[in-house]
């Protein structure tokens, strides 16, 4: 089975494309699908670029060219729960548009015609990232971020948890944006830009997915700060290390989507 990996940011894509046993790359919509092995698995690596429409556009082709059984999205999110600190990650439960709004014809955030207002990772999938994450916080995290970037960024005793993820095409850089994403949706630990379309996308081909996510920011008051800070000189080594571990691992697949409500 083949693995989409994408992400979001190019920092990320670069350092795995440097591990990838490079096969094939295919041009397509400004974007480089690079075709390879990695960690013994032979996966579909893109940098999607920022935003829901980038996302979607890069999932389908992902999924109508390059027949990929499963897909894994990994990058940055600002933290909407306030115990969760630079470092930390998040193992996406059920990813949320929260900027869907088609009322009065449907419910705020209902997907028209869906009958869903959020759409849920593969078990299996998800299961398996939260143990390579621990993995990676437990036996890699010391060697494989550079102390300096741990100490300048604050990164302190980081730790992984699962939740729910909202995705909207909005860069949440104030408290009074981060406090009304909340109340819109109170289950969401996390915010970011991308998720909730793939997840979408996913949902209506009936391929597993599976979403990790660090937290880069606050998703306040000088969330654009921290961002550009983290992305340069973390998040790629975390996502490294995470998909990684989770390649090694072997990765767990079914037929089928993952079920909406």
């Amino acid at each position: 089975m083949t693995i989409g990996i994408m992400t979001a940011m190019p920092e990320e894509a670069a350092l795995l494309a440097r591990e990838l046993a490079r096969e094939t790359e295919h041009v397509h919509g400004g974007r480089t699908y690079c075709t390879g092995t990695l960690a013994g698995r032979r996966v579909v690596l893109v940098f999607s670029r920022m935003g829901k429409v980038a996302a979607a556009a890069t999932a389908q082709h992902l999924i109508d060219v390059h027949r990929v059984g499963s897909i894994l999205f990994s990058g940055v999110a600002g933290a909407l729960r306030p115990d969760l600190r630079i470092g930390d990650i998040v193992v996406g439960d059920r990813l949320w548009q929260h900027d869907m709004d088609a009322s009065p014809l449907f419910a705020p955030l209902e997907i028209p015609l869906l009958k869903t207002s959020s759409f849920a990772t593969e078990d299996a999938i998800r299961n398996s990232l939260f143990s390579s994450a621990e993995a990676f916080l437990r036996e890699g995290f010391d060697t494989e971020v550079a102390s300096a970037a741990v100490a300048e960024l604050g990164i302190r005793d980081p730790k992984v948890i699962r939740g729910d993820i909202a995705s909207g095409d909005r860069f949440v850089s104030t408290h009074a944006e981060r406090d009304a994403l909340r109340a819109k949706v109170p289950s969401a630990v996390c915010v970011e830009m991308e998720g909730g379309a793939v997840a979408q996308v996913c949902f209506e081909h009936g391929i597993p997915l599976g979403v990790v996510r660090v937290i880069s920011d606050g998703a306040g008051d000088g969330a654009h700060v921290d961002f550009g800070k983290f992305v340069r000189d973390a998040a790629s080594r975390y996502g490294l290390g995470i998909i990684r571990r989770f390649l090694e691992r072997g990765t767990p697949a079914r037929d089928g989507a993952s079920r909406a409500s």
